[in-house]
């Protein structure tokens, strides 16, 4: 009887320690992950078309999604070389987008976050939306590979 109660004793701390390892492996790519949204962000606030291309993969494809004043649908594919250009290029307002109710998914070497989002030109607010991205993990380093925004002016919160 004692010889049970070692063998699921022992197998208890096994398996705590294994899923508090998994635990700490999740927690370190989320914030590996969210770094590289942070990154990202904090690139476009200071204009660094370099600091901003670095977290992406050259292959990646980006997406907008909103409605015409018409109401109208449109789904317009975006260019990673066009975006590096608009946010290299002077411009008279810091270009902020404040991103809050992230949502962080892991599996293995794949990750999707999922954001609300309200842009702003300086302290002028401009649109909101949801950020969705997904990133790859290769050699250790998370990258974007897939970006899709919403944007609308109403429904908003600032």
């Amino acid at each position: 009887m004692n010889y049970l109660k070692y063998f699921f004793s022992f197998f208890l701390v096994i398996l705590l320690s294994t899923a508090s390892r998994a635990q700490t492996d999740i927690s370190r790519d989320s914030l590996a992950v969210h770094q590289v949204i942070i990154t990202m962000f904090d690139g476009m606030r200071e204009g660094d078309s370099a600091k901003v291309s670095s977290v992406f993969r050259k292959d990646v494809r980006m997406f907008t999604a909103y409605r015409k004043d018409t109401g109208e649908p449109v789904l317009h594919e975006g260019k990673l070389s066009k975006f590096l250009i608009a946010i290299g290029t002077a411009h008279d307002e810091i270009w902020d987008e404040k991103i809050y109710n992230t949502t962080i998914q892991i599996d293995g070497d794949i990750a999707q976050v999922w954001t609300d989002y309200s842009f702003y030109l300086g302290e002028t607010f401009s649109h909101c939306g949801i950020d969705a991205f997904q990133l790859v993990r290769k050699n250790n380093k998370w990258r974007i590979i897939n970006l899709m925004d919403t944007r609308r002016k109403e429904d908003c919160t600032e």
